[in-house]
């Protein structure tokens, strides 16, 4: 099967035009989109809900025999997933957060959770592998939220546990794990942090999750994509990995040129990735 995958738009509304326009011209049989897709709501003008509806839902609903895939990002307000849980419920997209679905004789799994941030929204974020917080990043029991969280589920949750639950949706070897974060050390979560410092302490400059790092490892899904870390490729040079079995896609971009990832899911190491002018 023929999908595209693309990351971190950001509410860039020629981007996700480009986008509808190379989707009804590849027929591919899926569009994989990971988070960070919206926009600040005074970036634009209106609602960030219209936005949503006009931008992204309206070209959706024109598009036939091509299935989308989404997730929502930790620059994402949690407030407007409901429109995204509604369009699933219509059968206009598949909502994956937290949830797995069928793709021909493959499944899908989305997870839209990163390790600790040093920025205030905290929606989409989680302790990875513990209650440890990198230097310079703010903990999730601090920041802001636009919807309510329960205490303990904030202070306990954990991107580990969530994985080891999630695991047991479908088999993981038949799985796409459709991951805002990527895996931590990885050449695909590399920050440009270079001698950047927080209160002496040095920053590290891998800034993924460890819990993904080390699921990829130990379960070798049949492959994992992921968004969230803009400048890694421009520092490494590198988007795809591949961890024992499996193949890792990273498709967010640090300038405005659009990064869409071509890939056959009979065929995963022929997968391209190309920069597209908007």
């Amino acid at each position: 099967m023929n999908c595209i995958f693309v990351s971190d738009i950001h509410g860039k509304k020629e981007h996700f035009e480009k986008i509808f326009k190379i989707v009804a011209e590849d027929k591919p049989d899926a569009v994989f989109l990971g988070g960070d897709i919206l926009p600040n709501q005074f970036s634009i003008e209106g609602s960030v809900e219209e936005f949503i509806e006009s931008v992204i839902l309206k070209p959706i609903k024109k598009i036939d025999c091509t299935s989308f895939f989404v997730i929502l990002g930790n620059d994402d307000p949690r407030i407007y997933e409901k429109q995204f849980i509604e369009a699933d419920e219509q059968n206009i997209l598949n909502y994956v957060n937290e949830k797995t679905v069928k793709f021909d004789d493959l499944f899908v799994t989305g997870y839209s959770y990163v390790p600790p941030t040093p920025f205030q929204l905290k929606d989409w974020e989680r302790y990875d592998v513990s209650r440890f917080v990198d230097v310079g990043a703010i903990s999730p029991e601090e920041g802001m939220r636009t919807v309510d969280v329960g205490s303990d589920e904030i202070r306990y949750s954990t991107i580990s546990a969530d994985l080891k639950k999630l695991s047991k949706n479908a088999p993981i070897d038949k799985t796409i794990f459709l991951f805002h974060s990527p895996p931590y050390n990885s050449n695909l979560d590399r920050a440009a942090l270079d001698g950047e410092s927080y209160d002496h302490a040095p920053l590290d400059v891998h800034i993924g999750s460890i819990a993904i790092q080390r699921f990829i490892e130990k379960s070798q899904p049949f492959l994992t994509l992921h968004g969230h870390v803009h400048e890694s490729y421009s520092l490494t040079k590198i988007w795809k990995e591949k961890t024992g079995k499996t193949l890792s896609f990273q498709a967010a971009n640090h300038n405005s040129d659009l990064a869409i990832i071509r890939f056959d899911t009979d065929d995963l190491e022929k997968a391209t990735r190309d920069l597209v002018k908007v």
